[in-house]
Parts: structure tokens; sequence; C-alpha cells
């Protein structure tokens, strides 16, 4: 019955496009995973005792940051692991281990088990990174733009519908249970990706794993992969420099009125909309004219799109805009993990993807940080000014490090 069903599932599909269209349902669940939890975060953990104002905002803020932070340290360990044993294991592991973490977040009695829980999440880190690599390293370089920039639509998408995906499920059920209804959906994913995903990995031929240095030898350029690391995270940091100040921007602008939780959720969900629309076009296109050209004009188009956001009167142009980024980035991350695929051989992509991991972690730190500071010492419209420099700065480096590219 099961082989039938297998059969059925993958006879007209050939084995990269098979696990582009698991990867890509997984990297949906994972990012309704990761996003869905965000409008309720702080209600839960506002339940699990009496807290100050001030306590709240502390013990939320570390909770949100929690996973981030391991995330960033243990991704490079894992990607290590991951260019010995292979990348399936890696998102076998990382499934089932978010599964149970996730799971349990229902069951805690004190915001100290769910830092300890949100923390470990974090080591459970790279279910995206490794299906970036899988798909890197089984996909023909012909196609290696187009199934990246697919690819990374799964967790846009994800994690554009997951704030209302929780919204629904906290208020029709509980806090508790929609943690575990998240575990049961991403063990689900475990599943799909242990009978559903192919790998053909040939175990390096090392008696030992590579040191960095190492595996720096075997990188085509290591000037631009690592350039890359950086760019990724500017641009993470880019996009969640306004997180903190969305919904009090959008406030500003409509005076206050009723429906901003409403107009702000919309606004803050529309790039990811134009993402999900842009990203495979995008890669697509990169394959044909240059995948570091369509960076570099991704950059320039970010670097003025930024700059109206800061002047608009109304909620309808601040969205207008915010599409337009969405463009963009469905541009730029891609083409960033496209050229990390080109420039990686097989034996240490996992490794480069980890660090990657890490750097876009770091940038997930660092974006709201870099809001919340301009916009105390500034107003709200400074951060979008800050934001459009950041993206400059992000295009010189870029530029420069691009003359060092072999094409």
């Amino acid at each position: 019955m099961f082989n039938r069903l297998k059969y059925q599932f993958t006879r007209r599909r050939s084995p990269w496009e098979q696990n582009l269209f698991v990867l890509w349902f997984g990297t949906f669940i994972a990012g309704i995973a990761f996003s869905e939890i965000m409008p309720f975060l702080s209600l839960y953990v506002s339940t699990l005792g009496n807290y100050s104002k001030s306590q709240l905002a502390l013990y939320s803020g570390i909770t949100f940051s929690a996973t981030y932070f391991v995330t960033a340290i243990a991704s490079p360990f894992w990607g290590k692991l991951a260019d010995r044993r292979g990348r399936k294991i890696m998102i076998l592991r990382a499934a089932l281990g978010m599964s149970i973490v996730m799971g349990a977040m229902g069951f805690v009695q004190n915001v100290f088990q769910l830092i300890v829980l949100r923390l470990i999440q974090g080591v459970f880190s790279g279910y995206i990174s490794n299906s970036n690599a899988l798909i890197a390293t089984e996909t023909p370089k012909e196609h290696s733009g187009q199934a990246l920039g697919t690819l990374s639509t799964g967790y846009v998408s994800g994690s554009l519908v997951g704030p209302l995906v929780g919204g629904i499920l906290a208020q029709l059920f509980s806090y508790r249970l929609t943690f575990i209804i998240t575990g049961v959906l991403l063990l689900i994913v475990f599943f799909l990706s242990w009978f559903f995903v192919e790998e053909h990995y040939k175990p390096i031929e090392h008696s030992k794993p590579l040191s960095t240095q190492e595996v720096i030898g075997k990188l085509d350029n290591p000037r631009i992969v690592f350039g890359m690391f950086i760019t990724t995270m500017i641009i993470q940091a880019s996009n969640n420099s306004i997180a903190p100040i969305i919904s009090l921007y959008v406030s500003e602008l409509m005076h206050g009125g009723p429906g901003v939780t409403i107009a702000a959720g919309i606004v803050a969900a529309i790039p990811g909309i134009a993402n999900l629309f842009a990203a495979p076009r995008l890669g697509e296109l990169g394959d044909h004219i240059g995948t570091e050209r369509i960076l570099s004009y991704a950059f320039i188009f970010a670097m003025v799109m930024y700059i109206p956001m800061a002047f608009v009167t109304s909620v309808f142009f601040l969205g207008f805009f915010r599409f337009l980024i969405g463009i963009s980035d469905g541009a730029m991350l891609p083409a960033v993990q496209s050229i990390l695929a080109k420039r990686s051989p097989a034996e240490v992509t996992g490794r480069v993807f980890s660090w990657n991991q890490s750097f876009q972690a770091i940038g997930n730190m660092v974006g709201p940080l870099i809001g919340s500071v301009v916009s105390s010492i500034f107003n709200y419209n400074a951060v979008f000014i800050a934001t459009s420099i950041l993206v400059l700065f992000n295009f010189l480096l870029f530029q420069w490090n691009r003359s060092s590219i072999k094409n």
C-alpha cells in the first residue's frame, strides 16, 4: 500500500523536483512554526506569572531572541556534521527536534522553562539551511537558481500566513494547544522528509572532519563566499530593522484610528506576498542573465524604495512601497544562496550554508535593535532612511567583492 502511494507521488518527478516539492512543504510548515507564535508569545509569557510591565518586556525580549542566539552558535557545528554525514539526516534531526520542543512549550509552568525550550529550539536549527544545501547539491546547476528561489518561497509564505494561523488557533483553542498542534505538524514534516527526500550522498574521504582552514581552502573564491555571509546578515538586518516600529508607524499614519492592528498586519505581510511570486521568476532570470547582476539590481531597487517610506502620508502608499520591497527581497536571499551553491564544492556545502544561517540569525537579532535605537533617538521616519543607508553599504560591499568573481 505504502509503496503504491509512494510510486503515485514520485513517478512523474525527477529526484531533484521531488526533493524540492517535499522540502518546500517542510520549509512552509517551519515558517509557520517560527512565526505563528509571534502575535501571542508575549501574552503567553504574561500567563506564566505576575510580572510588572518592565519585567514582561524583559522576559518577552529574552524569549524572542533566545532561539536566534543559539542558532547563530550551533549552526556551524551542524553544518560540519552535515558535510560528514549528509544533509538529509540533519533535516530529520531538525524536524524531529523542533517537533518535540515546540510541543513541550505547551506544557511549561513558568517563563524560565519557556526560555530554556526556546534556547533548545535554537540547538535544533538547520532545517532551512540543510534544505537549501541539499537542493543546491542535488539539483543540476542549470536549475539551481530557479530551485533555490522556489524553495525560499516556502519559508517566506509560511512566515507570511503563520501569524494569522497562530492567531486563529490561539483564539479557537488556547496558547498551549497551539504549541502542541504545531509540534504535530512538524512531526508530519519529519515523516515526509524521511520517506520522500532522496540524497545521493558520498561520504567524505577524510579520517577526521575538515578544519575551518581546510574548508576555506576548498572554496572556489573565499572572498566572495564570506562576502555573501556579510551580505546575508545585512539583508536580514535591513528587513527586520522596521519590525519594532511598523505598527507604531501605521498608528501614526492613521492618527490612532480604528483598525490599526489589522492594517499593521497587512502592511507587515505585503512584502511576503510579493516575495512569494517574485522569487522563483527572479531566480530563473538569474540563471539566464547572471545571479550577480540580479543581486546588484535588487540592492539598488531596495535602496530607492526605502526612502519614500519615510515620507508617506497614508497607509496605502506605505503598503505600496512595502510590496515593491518584497520584490527586491525575492531576488536578494535566493541570489545569495545561488552564489554560495555555485562557489561551494559539494563536500563543504553543508558547512557553508550553516555559516550563512549563523550570519542570518545575527541579522535577525541586530535588525530590530537598530530600528529601536534609531527610532528612540530620532523618529520612526529615520528608521527607513537608516535602512536605505544600510542597503547602500551592502551594495558597495557586494560590488567590492564582485570584482573577485570569476564567471
